[in-house]
């Protein structure tokens, strides 16, 4: 039986080429916001396009942190993407009109950052340094996977989920957090969706885990 995927829409750009890609490699997939159906998926897709603080004001307009909270209390997966991933981070210095630093959700301590890097933003195929033992990346651990980013976290301190997260590096000027996986929560800065064949490979291999 396919896999219930609901991705969250709360008005983070297109995702419809998210939705193909989770259709390709043969998951039942919903757009939808309704928190039930977000509730009762098996795996809940987070995207996010764009700049820090207008995605956390949409996560909040549509619920969304109180469905990924009541998700990871009772262990059921949530996949974040590019600033889906950083906002489950403490926040970001990403610059608003309104404060120095917008407060993420808090999963994954450290801050998001301007990439220390002579070209910004990172936009292009990166190569990762999976970690050891990472369930995600097995089978593409040597492949080159899409970046659209200007904004990342230097490093993971500590996660308040599991408590024993998988950290993959990538490299754009000084290193950074490409991914994460502890427990039910999951995370990519880089676009599974527009990484081709690793990238589909690598949702398969998150699929597996449902």
């Amino acid at each position: 039986m396919s896999s219930r995927i609901v991705v969250f829409d709360y008005g983070s750009g297109n995702v419809r080429s998210v939705v193909r890609m989770l259709e390709r490699v043969g998951a039942d997939v919903t757009l939808t916001a309704d928190r039930q159906a977000a509730l009762d998926a098996d795996g809940l897709y987070v995207p996010g396009v764009g700049a820090f603080h207008a995605c956390m004001v949409g996560l909040r307009d549509a619920g969304g942190p109180q469905i990924i909270a009541e998700r990871l209390r009772v262990g059921r997966p949530v996949l974040g993407v590019c600033v889906g991933f950083q906002v489950l981070f403490d926040g970001s210095t990403e610059p608003t009109s309104i404060r120095p630093v917008t407060s993420g959700l808090g999963y994954f301590s450290g801050t998001v950052e301007r990439l220390d890097a002579p070209v910004v933003p990172h936009m292009g195929w990166s190569l990762l340094s999976p970690a050891a033992g990472s369930r995600l990346l097995a089978g593409v651990e040597d492949q080159r996977f899409y970046f659209v980013h200007s904004y990342a976290a230097a490093q993971l301190l500590d996660s308040r989920v599991a408590g024993n997260p998988l950290v993959t590096t990538a490299q754009h000027g000084a290193s950074f957090v490409a991914a994460v996986e502890d427990g039910p929560l999951t995370g990519t800065q880089f676009h599974p969706e527009k990484s081709g064949d690793a990238g589909a490979h690598l949702v398969q291999n998150w699929l597996r885990t449902l």
